[in-house]
């Protein structure tokens, strides 16, 4: 049966972070924006509300959360400032290898550290040459007995900057792609691990993102989270994961934009009457609204999916692609209802969509989850209806015990034939017999 009503312990952590999200983020939003600087503070009360790491699992001090139960947190946050939720979610995304991967000597030295110490952990794929193609990364990873000795830089590490571990993807050969790449926790205080100064960027500004060099650091074999050869599965498994946590930041932005604009829309007036009182202003309402609710189903579901042990690759992209493009059209409307007054920094509206544009960009591009969709599609796909060679579309006589004989059927252009066999050449496209096959 499917049910969507939140138990009492949900319904209380979604209320929690709606309580952090007001009284907490949304105060500082505006003003760290426009510093381009992340607030440390607010990560460090995140901790005290319980709000970040929460699925650790509890055999490692942790809560246990599941991922349905994140996106509700997410969701929350989000809606105060998509950049500061970024940066309030990377904790896990960060952790997330460490938490699937098959080393629990790891698990069992870090895990405690990040749910009860308040640790923060970065996650690091992309280089300042590769992005989507995870397979292309260049980071060397050179074995030395047990160990790896790491070299080579890695871009767009969101939270690198404040993180006190990294989630590290390299490779022993670049040339194998795939089959040579590794992962590891590497700590920041290790000799050859430099942090580089905060990228400035059009939206997010108050998520911190750096580059991260590493210059001969030796990782210890109880840091290795997957041997060269299991490194990218490991990415892939990362990213199924956490991907609907990126439809839950849209989500929240939505939820925002939607909620600004009918406060706007029930005040300003233009020509004699209140702006929500023109179909124009209502339609767009209510297809903001449509796009809003459209996304969140998607998004529970695959956290859901997620949740239970299955496969969630296929609804988590779904998930993204879909929901980080409705964010920007959503916002892309708000701003056309408050007009000119959304194009300027006195309003809240400018700034949500300078965020939410990172949605269709980052832990794979709007492009990216096509290809994987698409791939599903024609390579693993189950069809339910018949192959259309087999289409029973033909008349299957006139009456009891009448029979018009057997039919067939161009496989070029569909035309239906009737008869003890196959004609020679069909009359619509000229192609030959052989092109007919028999329906009945």
């Amino acid at each position: 049966m499917v049910d969507f009503t939140l138990t009492p312990e949900q319904e209380e952590l979604r209320a929690r972070a709606r309580k952090f999200a007001i009284e907490e983020i949304l105060p500082v939003a505006w003003e760290f924006d426009q510093k381009d600087e992340i607030p440390v503070h607010i990560l460090k009360k995140g901790v005290e509300a319980g709000l970040i790491s929460m699925d650790v699992p509890v055999a490692y001090g942790g809560q246990g959360r599941n991922l349905f139960e994140f996106a509700l947190a997410v969701e929350e946050m989000a809606a105060a400032c998509p950049g500061l939720a970024t940066s309030l979610f990377d904790n896990s995304l960060g952790a997330e290898p460490l938490l699937i991967c098959k080393n629990r000597e790891a698990q069992a030295k870090y895990l405690p550290k990040l749910a009860k110490e308040g640790k923060r952990m970065a996650f690091a794929t992309s280089e300042p040459t590769t992005g989507s193609d995870v397979a292309g990364i260049r980071c060397k990873a050179t074995p030395d007995g047990d160990d790896f000795i790491l070299n080579g830089t890695k871009y767009w590490v969101t939270n690198g900057g404040v993180a006190d571990y990294y989630s590290i993807f390299a490779t022993v050969d670049p040339k194998s792609r795939h089959q040579g790449i590794a992962a590891f926790l590497v700590e920041r205080d290790w000799e050859g691990v430099r942090v580089g100064k905060h990228i400035p960027k059009l939206g997010q500004r108050c998520s911190n993102t750096v580059g991260v060099k590493l210059e001969n650091v030796r990782v210890p074999k109880e840091n290795v989270l997957a041997p060269p050869g299991e490194g990218f599965v490991l990415a892939m498994k990362t990213f199924a994961r956490t991907r609907p946590m990126i439809g839950a930041f849209a989500v929240g932005a939505m939820r925002s934009a939607l909620e600004y604009s009918i406060d706007y829309a029930k005040k300003r007036s233009a020509f004699g009457q209140r702006i929500g009182e023109f179909q124009a202003i209502q339609f767009k309402l209510a297809e903001m609204y449509q796009k809003l609710e459209t996304s969140r189903l998607l998004v529970w579901r695959a956290a859901w999916e997620a949740d239970q042990h299955r496969d969630p690759t296929i609804p988590a992209s779904i998930a993204k692609f879909y929901s980080s493009e409705a964010a920007i059209e959503v916002l892309n409307d708000a701003l056309q209802i408050f007009g000119g007054y959304g194009y300027t920094k006195y309003f809240p509206i400018e700034k949500l969509l300078r965020d939410v544009r990172l949605l269709a960009i980052y832990e794979g591009t709007s492009e990216i989850q096509r290809m994987v969709v698409a791939k599903y599609l024609l390579t693993e796909y189950q069809a339910i209806m018949p192959k259309l060679d087999a289409l029973p579309m033909f008349t299957q006589g006139g009456g009891e015990g009448e029979s018009r004989g057997a039919a067939y059927k161009c496989k070029i252009c569909g035309h239906i034939h009737y008869g003890d066999e196959a004609p020679e050449e069909c009359p619509v496209c000229f192609f030959p017999k052989g092109a007919f096959s028999k329906l009945s």
